[in-house]
């Protein structure tokens, strides 16, 4: 259903001129990765109060108090009581089309690496076409290499490189501020980031791991790591994929050429396989 005019043209406006939160930020889930600290969760919930973000999601979090949260961040009850929690962060992140990760710093993998701001563009495009996940690590050593991987892309806050250290809401307060200027952007330019045409839906982050699942197996078939790192190259696969944003049908056919090596390969061991091949080979031929 599309968004009536009013909504697409002024974002909704209060008499006093300030805009409500854009429809589009509904599509966007916080999602928190073993928080160690209730204050910090609470913190949170109050910057996405403020920034129009309603849905929060915690993965194995240390503490999770309702009632010491809302006496921090109050009327919060909203996002406390819709909170959604997991025992693993792929199944927090199973429906979802786009996730953005966070991290202090670039490290020595290669990523699909972007500042806030260019990157709360991509978002808002993306709100239009599924789910979005904001993810943020716990506060002593942020998102693993692994909880990266799963990400489509990496958001790194610029700061003074002597004290580059964010606390956990303050960095969730940046980043979600750039994603409510990038909605209010879009809203106001009536409909200035297109939806794009795409085939299918866009594949969710459990269908892209069935996909990197299959060509992992597909490219140990044929012994294609030989003296390489296995973890290098799969890392790359998925930042090269992770850029692209395949739809559904396209991780599908990805999914397939990994099946398809194996196939191959287990026609090729069983003679039998071939002896039946050839008779409908020789009908063809005719």
């Amino acid at each position: 259903m599309l968004p009536s005019p009013r909504e697409k043209t002024t974002g909704i406006r209060e008499p006093n001129g300030l805009a409500m939160p854009s429809p589009l930020l509904d599509n966007i889930s916080v999602v928190l990765v073993e928080p160690q600290d209730v204050v910090n969760i609470a913190g949170v919930v109050r910057a996405m109060n403020n920034m129009g973000v309603r849905h929060l999601r915690l993965v194995r979090p240390a503490e999770f108090d309702p009632w010491r949260i809302e006496g921090i961040a109050h009327r919060s009850e909203n996002i406390l009581h819709g909170a959604r929690h997991f025992d693993a962060l792929e199944d927090a992140l199973a429906d979802c089309t786009f996730v953005v990760g966070t991290s202090a710093r670039a490290r020595t993998a290669q990523r699909n690496y972007a500042r806030p701001r260019p990157l709360a563009r991509r978002v808002v495009e993306q709100t239009r076409e599924g789910s979005v996940a904001i993810l943020f690590g716990r506060e002593d050593r942020g998102l693993s290499n692994q909880a990266l991987d799963i990400c489509h892309a990496v958001a790194i806050i610029p700061t003074d490189p002597e004290f580059s250290s964010l606390n956990l809401a303050q960095a969730c307060l940046l980043v979600l501020y750039e994603i409510f200027l990038a909605s209010e952007e879009a809203v106001d330019a009536d409909d200035a980031l297109p939806r794009s045409r795409r085939s299918t839906r866009p594949a969710t982050a459990a269908e892209l791991e069935e996909t990197y699942a299959a060509l992992e197996a597909g490219l140990h078939r044929i012994d294609f790591y030989k003296a390489r790192a296995p973890e290098s190259i799969l890392r790359t696969i998925r930042t090269v994929i992770g850029r692209a944003q395949p739809d559904l049908r396209e991780a599908r056919l990805l999914r397939a050429i990994g099946f398809e090596i194996g196939n191959f390969l287990d026609r090729q061991a069983d003679p039998r396989e071939r002896v039946e091949e050839s008779p409908e080979s020789a009908d063809n031929t005719e």
